[in-house]
């Protein structure tokens, strides 16, 4: 180390250095770096640099502008006011930024700040570590691109390019995004992060993944700390067995809830149904869907499909004991059968259907009602298996001179390749039966009461007709029958309220009004961090170890998203998950989480 020359050496220094700050202030010129502390060397190795190193007293102590700054040695270019600091460099903007590195420059007339080497940069509620970091103050923002990583208090971001907005706490991470937490780990082409309460934009195509759930959306937000988020635009959550699609998905994981609205549609892979609505609620702790505004569960079979719609649908249990319970005005629809009733429940399992308050039943020519009709499936060959009427029973085919009538208190139907074949009427049985000859001839009008009656069907008409304990009974001509006996007592006629096509689930009932979706607008156009000067027309100290190629934005770097400069959302398939598999979403995250730590 070469000391200082003399005494008056070092104070004319001083003086001098004493005499520009003053003169600084004085004028409209940057103010001078005022160095407050440090053992004094000038080295004829450094003709334009005054020395300052640490001594028995501490660090040197260096001030700008509202700025401090602490290193082992700092050597202090006057005329360039400029500031090259070695060796446990720390600078401290006020009360909220403290940034340290291994080496630092500093330049009083631009403020403009270079740190290389371990640089961490410490704000209230976050740090960001990353190798080299600029830090312009009259911007008031910091910038990475080889590579970063910000330290919250619930989670880890990573990304290769960043920057950092000190008057609104706002990271903005493009490329190579990812948060990881112990619970979830996100993925987004672009991500701006609020370090003040923890909030995170996605933008572009991402996914957030955790043991049980995959969420993706192209734009959307997550607030890192309470664990809920708000999806638009493609958005969709991926559980185990099913996925929830909506124009806007709302997300509260601590609760393993989601709640959609407007042209909704779940998916359950396992039962091959789809449900469909306007506004859903999931409850994946407790399997259970509640949906509502139109909405239909369309259950997929080879060659028909059963559609199940009412004012509300409910759907519980897990993927191999699934119930489906509809709420007020339910309706059924099958290319050979169609249904009304008040509420309707399904069991999947058992193949049961329950049509419940006022049922009506179509299938072919025939209409039943009664207090409550059942219909069974076979779970295996998912045919029509069996039909049962729970009081108050009745059948009913239109014949073009009347109406063919079988009522009793309880109905048995058998059904052979989802046809009606064999009806069973028990308890109290009475017909009104048109016969014709096979010329289709009206040859009279069978009134019989019975114990029991069975009818056989061909291709779903009556074919014929027999009596158990048969009772009073008679076949009348034509003219001869009364005309007061022509309708049995409890007889109704619903066959205008036929569902003829899909579109009859919805007839009668108006389109609900659709709620405007809130939508997460882009970012504003910010200008990039390095203005655009040309090379030569840089203002780079002489000793400054930065190249005009560092002060310079590289144009490979991907741009952010912003509200007047989009960028095609391309490449979704790299971004989402290649299976759904929770067992590989666990170890996924696992191996995140381990490669973090």
């Amino acid at each position: 180390m070469i000391r200082v020359k003399s005494f008056f050496y070092t104070l004319f220094t001083l003086a001098l250095l004493s005499g520009w700050n003053s003169n600084a202030q004085e004028s409209d010129a940057p103010q001078k770096v005022d160095i407050k502390s440090g053992y004094l060397e000038k080295r004829p190795d450094f003709p334009d640099a005054v020395i300052y190193t640490k001594d028995q007293s501490g660090q040197v102590f260096i001030v700008h502008e509202g700025v401090e700054m602490w290193c082992d040695q700092a050597f202090v270019y006057i005329k360039d006011n400029f500031v090259k600091a070695y060796g446990k460099v720390k600078i401290k903007q006020g009360d909220t930024i403290v940034m340290t590195s291994k080496y630092a420059e500093y330049n009083g007339n631009t403020k403009f700040a270079f740190a290389t080497g371990d640089v961490l940069l410490k704000e209230p509620k976050t740090t960001l570590r990353t190798d080299t970091l600029y830090f312009d103050r009259i911007k008031q923002q910091a910038y990475y691109r080889s590579g970063g990583t910000v330290i919250d208090s619930a989670s880890t971001l990573t990304s290769r390019i960043g920057r950092y907005f000190a008057e609104t706490k706002k990271y903005q991470f493009l490329s190579q995004v990812k948060i990881v937490n112990p619970e979830y780990t996100v993925n987004s082409q672009q991500l701006d992060f609020y370090s003040e309460n923890g909030g995170a934009y996605l933008y572009g195509p991402s996914t957030i993944v955790s043991e049980t759930s995959i969420v993706y959306c192209e734009r959307g937000y997550y607030d890192t700390r309470r664990n809920t988020g708000y999806f638009v635009k493609n958005s969709r959550i991926d559980y185990e067995t099913r996925t929830l699609y909506g124009d806007s998905i709302f997300f509260d994981r601590n609760k393993s809830f989601a709640s959609a609205t407007n042209n909704i549609r779940v998916l359950d892979t396992i039962n091959n149904t789809v449900i469909r609505g306007h506004y859903a609620e999931v409850f994946r702790a407790k399997d259970s869907l509640f949906i509502t505004k139109r909405a239909v569960a369309i259950t997929l079979r080879e060659n028909d499909s059963v559609y199940v719609h009412a004012d509300t649908l409910r759907v519980t249990g897990p993927e191999n004991k699934r119930i489906i319970r509809g709420f007020y005005r339910a309706r059924i629809f099958k290319s050979d059968m169609s249904g009304k009733c008040d509420s309707i429940y399904i069991n999947e399992s058992t193949g049961l259907t329950k049509m419940l308050r006022d049922p009506v039943l179509w299938t072919g020519q025939n209409q039943m009602t009664g207090d409550t009709i059942h219909i069974l499936t076979n779970t295996r060959t998912e045919k029509l298996d069996t039909l049962k009427v729970f009081e108050n029973a009745f059948l009913v085919q239109k014949d073009s001179s009347g109406y063919n009538q079988v009522s009793g208190r309880r109905l048995i139907g058998l059904f052979t390749n989802n046809e009606l074949d064999t009806v069973n009427i028990n308890q109290n049985a009475e017909v009104v039966f048109y016969s014709r000859n096979e010329e289709d001839e009206l040859m009279g009008i069978n009134n019989t009461i019975s114990s029991s009656i069975q009818i056989d069907m061909v291709a779903q008409e009556i074919n014929g007709i027999r009596f158990v304990n048969r009772g009073d009974g008679k076949f009348y001509p034509v003219n001869e029958y009364p005309e007061n006996k022509k309708l049995l007592p409890g007889f109704i006629w619903r066959g205008d309220e036929r569902l003829i096509t899909v579109d009859d689930l919805f007839k009668g009932k108006p389109f609900p009004i659709l709620p405007k979706i809130k939508g997460i607008a882009l970012p504003e156009d910010q200008d990039q961090f390095f203005e655009d000067i040309p090379e030569d027309e840089l203002e780079i100290p002489e000793y400054s170890k930065l190249l005009p190629k560092d002060l310079q934005n590289n144009p490979d770097d991907p741009k952010p998203l912003t509200k007047d400069k989009t960028k095609a959302e391309s490449e979704k398939e790299k971004f989402l998950p290649k299976s759904k598999d929770t067992k590989k979403a666990k170890k996924d995250k696992k191996d995140d989480t381990d490669n973090n730590n």
